[in-house]
C-alpha cells in the first residue's frame, strides 16, 4: 500500500473544490452578535419509525426503512448496507509532533489505522489536566493533489479548542499522510465514512490520558456532512451528537450529478458506467449508496447549519435530511442562515459555532 510522505505544513487556502470550500480564516475566536435571525426546526427523539426512501432525484415518499429488514444476501461492497455489516477496527492513535500552540490549545500531528490504512490528522488538544470532551471533524472536498495535513475547519478548529474540546481533525484515506485507496472514487468515496468510524474507535481505545472517550461528537462540513451521516447509519450510537455544516445531499446520485458528472475525473466516470451504471441506469444502485433510506438508524441528535444563498449544496438538501430525520421522530434541529452561501462569514459563522458549540456541551454528558 502505497502512502503519501509527509504532513507537509498546514496551508489554510480558499478554494472551491467540487462542491467544497478549503477553509481559509485565521485563529481569532469569532465574536459579536449574530447578523442574522434564523428559524430552527426542531423534534424530540422518540421510537423511531421508519425513514424517507425516495427514488434517486426525487421527492422523498415514505416506504419501510431497508434497515428494518435483514438483507438475505452479502450486500454490495459499494452500498451503505456493507458499512452497516462492516467490522471496525479502529486503534493506535498515536500524537506526532506538535506543530503549534496558544495559550489556550497545542496543535499535534496524529495518526492511527483501521480498515488495512495508516490514516492521518491533526489534533488541537486545550491547555490543562483535562479530560476533555472529542470532536471528530470530517472536512470538505478538497483535491486530495494539494490537501495538506489538517487542511479544512481552521476557523472551527480554533474555536473550539478554546471552549474546552479535543478536536481531531482527520485526513481521509488519500489525503496528506494517510495511506492510499487507489478505488476510494469509484467506490464512492464510502471508504471515507469507515475512516470517520475508525477515527472515533481510535479515540475510544486510545490511552492518552486527556481524551475524554465517554463524550465524543462528530461534525462534517459539505462533502463531510455527508460523511458524517453514513458513518451514524453505519454505527449507531458511535457520538453523542452531530453537526452538519452546509451538507452534500443523503442521495449519492444527487451529488455525482452536482459534482461529478462534468468534473475533469472522466475515466472513473466510465468505469463506473460501464460496472454499475450511472443514475438513471441503474438508481436502486444509487440509492442503496446513500444515507437518506437509513436516516432513521441514527441515534443521536443533529444539528444542521445552512445559508440559505447557498448554491454549492442548495438548501433543499438540508430540508430533505432534516425532514427525513422528522419522519423518523429523530432529535433533529436545522438553522437558516439568511442570505449566506456555502462558507459562511462574519456575523452568521460567530453565530453558527457557538450554537455548535453549545450544542455539544448540552449533549456531550
Amino acid at each position: 500500500m502505497r502512502r503519501r510522505t509527509g504532513f507537509g505544513v498546514l496551508i489554510v487556502a480558499g478554494l472551491v473544490l467540487a462542491g467544497c470550500t478549503a477553509e481559509p480564516g485565521g485563529t481569532t475566536a469569532p465574536s459579536g452578535p449574530a447578523g442574522t435571525s434564523p428559524t430552527a426546526v426542531t423534534t424530540s427523539a422518540a421510537s423511531p419509525t421508519p425513514a424517507t426512501t425516495p427514488t434517486a432525484g426525487s421527492a422523498p415518499t415514505p416506504t419501510p426503512s431497508p434497515s428494518s429488514a435483514k438483507p438475505s444476501a452479502k450486500p454490495n461492497p459499494i452500498s451503505v448496507q456493507a458499512l452497516i455489516e462492516k467490522k471496525y477496527d479502529g486503534r493506535a492513535l498515536r500524537l506526532g509532533r506538535q506543530i503549534g500552540s496558544t495559550s489556550e490549545y497545542k496543535r499535534y500531528l496524529v495518526s492511527y489505522r483501521g480498515d488495512g490504512l495508516r490514516l492521518t490528522g491533526v489534533m488541537n488538544v486545550p491547555t490543562g489536566k483535562g479530560p476533555f470532551p472529542v470532536l471528530v471533524l470530517n472536512h470538505g472536498y478538497i483535491d486530495p493533489d494539494i490537501y495538506v495535513a489538517g487542511q479544512g475547519f481552521a476557523r472551527e478548529q480554533d474555536y473550539l479548542a478554546r471552549r474546552g474540546f479535543v478536536v481531531l481533525h482527520i485526513d481521509y484515506r488519500n489525503h496528506a499522510g494517510s495511506d492510499n485507496d487507489r478505488n476510494a472514487d469509484y467506490e464512492l468515496r464510502l471508504g471515507y465514512a469507515i475512516d470517520a468510524v475508525n477515527a472515533v474507535k481510535a479515540v475510544k481505545s486510545s490511552k492518552l490520558p486527556f481524551l475524554d472517550k465517554d463524550r465524543v461528537g462528530m461534525m462534517g462540513r459539505s462533502m463531510g456532512g455527508n460523511v458524517t451521516m453514513n458513518a451514524l447509519v453505519a454505527q449507531p450510537g458511535l457520538v453523542d451528537a452531530a453537526v452538519l455544516y452546509a451538507t452534500t445531499s443523503s442521495l449519492a446520485a444527487e451529488n455525482w450529478r452536482q459534482f461529478n458528472r462534468d468534473g475533469d475525473d472522466q475515466r472513473t466516470n466510465r468505469r463506473i458506467a460501464r460496472t454499475y451504471g450511472l443514475p438513471e441506469d441503474n438508481p436502486d444502485f444509487w440509492l442503496a449508496a446513500s444515507p437518506r433510506p437509513y436516516l432513521g438508524r441514527i441515534s443521536s441528535p443533529v444539528l444542521l447549519h445552512h445559508g440559505t444563498a447557498d448554491d454549492t449544496c442548495p438548501p433543499r438538501w438540508a430540508r430533505s435530511v432534516t425532514r427525513a430525520l422528522k419522519s423518523a421522530r429523530k432529535d433533529v434541529t436545522l438553522r437558516w442562515y439568511e442570505g449566506q452561501g456555502h462558507r459562511m462569514e462574519g456575523a452568521a459563522f460567530a453565530r453558527s459555532i457557538d450554537r455548535t458549540a453549545d450544542f455539544f456541551s448540552d449533549n456531550l454528558r
